[in-house]
């Protein structure tokens, strides 16, 4: 797969630094300023994720449009309990 320019991660990588991150900053060993470095590393495969996620969403919604219409529907979740 592509990539879109040299910094950026495919969606698989970026979340497993984003995982890794998360692990390093749990174990609370990190100075402050390196928390801070990673915090904002964080954010950055965070936004790499969510535009992946929604490019995948808007290439799944054309290719299960009919004629124009697209239905949306949601993914089968665990049934309700009343």
């Amino acid at each position: 797969m592509a990539e879109k320019d040299s910094g950026a991660l495919d969606f698989e990588q970026a979340l497993k630094e984003l995982e890794g991150l998360v692990e390093r900053l749990e174990q609370g060993e990190l100075t402050l300023e390196e928390s801070l470095k990673s915090f904002e590393r964080g954010i950055e495969l965070t936004r790499q994720c969510q535009q992946a996620l929604q490019a995948a969403e808007q290439k799944v919604e054309i290719l299960t449009s009919k004629d124009g219409d697209t239905r949306v529907e949601p993914f089968p979740t665990e049934p309700e309990s009343d």
